[in-house]
């Protein structure tokens, strides 16, 4: 996508511990009925959809909740509706965005009106300074983080992808908190979101050896 056709609206889609980095592309099952809304009203357009977190978890019950200021604009890149009236959805990650303000609309999703003008590097490919060698030590925290939580990764898939995919493919499926998830959307680049990660999984290993309380 070109600088000059970025929207200055998009819908807003508030998903709680859930983060979508650019270059990077994931599955969404959508499927309460404002969503499915924002879906059909998409497709028919741009089919571009901005994912945001809310400030508190979603169990909380708030319709709507207040949304922290910067979330990743994606574009649907491929869709399924179910028999039982879903969407399965393939969004791909293109830019972040800061979000100036709301706008009143008789939709029942919600949409904002947005910049992206701290954000335009992520349109570009740019060449990678890291190399993988760089993140042994982030890779081995953050496989053994995975495994201790439950989680299984296909290493062996993300291998094949480039570096940036790769570091936000781990940073979206963490176990890592929200607050946690946001400050790693927020980062400049690459670089920055490897020490972020690399400072999260201390706080995790410290964790894991010095839980215990003298007595």
């Amino acid at each position: 996508m070109k600088k000059e056709d970025l929207p200055k609206k998009i819908a807003v889609f508030p998903l709680s511990n859930f983060i979508v980095f650019p270059k990077t592309t994931v599955p969404l099952n959508i499927f309460e009925p404002r969503y499915i809304d924002m879906v059909n009203d998409c497709m028919k357009s741009n089919k571009l959809i901005g994912m945001i977190q809310p400030k508190i978890p979603r169990n909380e019950n708030l319709d709507t909740p207040e949304l922290y200021k910067i979330g990743c604009m994606g574009k649907i890149i491929g869709s399924q509706k179910t028999d039982d009236g879903r969407y399965l959805i393939e969004l791909k990650g293109l830019i972040r965005f800061n979000i100036i303000n709301e706008i009143t609309s008789k939709k029942k999703y919600r949409e904002c009106e947005i910049s992206f003008d701290k954000f335009y590097d992520d349109l570009l490919d740019q060449k990678e300074s890291l190399k993988f060698t760089d993140l042994e030590l982030i890779f081995r925290d953050l496989k053994s983080l995975f495994e201790r939580r439950g989680l299984i990764i296909n290493w062996k898939a993300l291998e094949n992808q480039s570096l940036n995919e790769t570091i936000n493919a781990l940073a979206m499926a963490s176990p890592f908190t929200l607050e946690e998830k946001q400050v790693l959307l927020e980062t400049k680049n690459l670089d920055a979101r490897k020490s972020k990660i690399a400072d999260i999984l201390t706080t995790y290993t410290f964790d894991q050896f010095n839980n215990t309380t003298i007595q």
